[in-house]
């Protein structure tokens, strides 16, 4: 079981590594820059080389970056758009530092434009950006559906994947908090939630997951991440989801509301629920 949590960068990739060390963790995410801004840190070589080489020695699974929340390249606004563009040709360049792992965002908002609208902007960043040479695959996040989200619906994702020219580069996060808030039944219909995703997208571009419990009830359209075990999709759900065949091989990235004891405890619950 491939299983980590969300890790600040401020120190940069060697601390996170050791770190995530330190809770039980063989991987973890972190943000590229300020989640809800746009300013970076500055990559440091040395620093870099230490960590690759503890991430060897230590069988980590893939690393998952996520954008930040400000990038929306589905927006009305132009310069929105451009920020979001040069944010993530950025990203990506800085990505190939640690090469050949994940970098997810979400997918935009399309603020009152329309859903295909929001689309085939996504899907014009996307073509913009992607690049045969790199070795970062970008997932698009499922979404809860709040709002003027795009990536509620498993259709929505197909549709941006099937537009995409360098489709070995783009595969899919799914959280379990935001798809039992969209509406997919993860609790009582595991099997028939992933069939679903199988048919539309094929469980070979399922990447990543972000394991979180929800505050709010099913089909809620919220986003509201609870700890493991004490929200509504419950212990004995995510139980069955760390132990679905179909799952065991993909890294399990939690986002609960925790502090850095608060995810060991978790990382070393879910591991002893672990049948692998």
């Amino acid at each position: 079981m491939n299983i980590g949590c969300h890790l600040s960068a401020a120190e940069g990739f060697t601390p996170m590594a050791k770190q995530a060390l330190d809770i039980g963790a063989d991987t973890f995410q972190f943000f590229t820059r300020n989640p809800r801004g746009f300013k970076a840190k500055k990559i440091e070589e040395d620093d870099v080389k230490e960590f690759l080489q503890i991430i060897k020695d230590n069988n980590f699974a893939k690393i998952l970056a996520h954008a930040p929340y400000t990038l929306n390249p589905c927006s009305a606004d132009k310069r929105v758009r451009d920020t979001a563009k040069a944010l993530f040709v950025d990203d990506l360049k800085r990505m190939e530092y640690i090469p050949g792992n994940l970098y997810n965002f979400h997918p935009g908002s399309h603020v009152g434009q329309g859903v295909q609208t929001g689309i085939k902007m996504i899907v014009g960043l996307l073509n913009e950006v992607l690049k045969k040479e790199q070795t970062t695959t970008v997932l698009l996040e499922t979404m809860s559906g709040k709002g003027s989200e795009v990536g509620g619906r498993f259709e929505e994702l197909q549709q941006i994947i099937s537009g995409v020219e360098l489709k070995d580069k783009i595969g899919v996060c799914l959280d379990t908090c935001h798809i039992y808030d969209g509406g997919y039944d993860i609790v009582n219909d595991l099997d028939g939630v992933l069939e679903q995703f199988d048919k539309i997208m094929g469980l070979d571009k399922l990447k990543a997951i972000h394991l979180n419990d929800t505050k709010n009830p099913f089909s809620s359209h919220k986003d509201r991440h609870e700890k493991i075990g004490e929200g509504f999709i419950g212990l004995e759900a995510i139980k069955r989801i760390i132990n679905h065949p179909n799952l065991k091989d993909i890294p399990f990235l939690l986002e609960t509301p925790n502090e850095i004891d608060g995810y060991a405890k978790e990382i070393a619950l879910l591991k002893s629920f672990y049948r692998g």
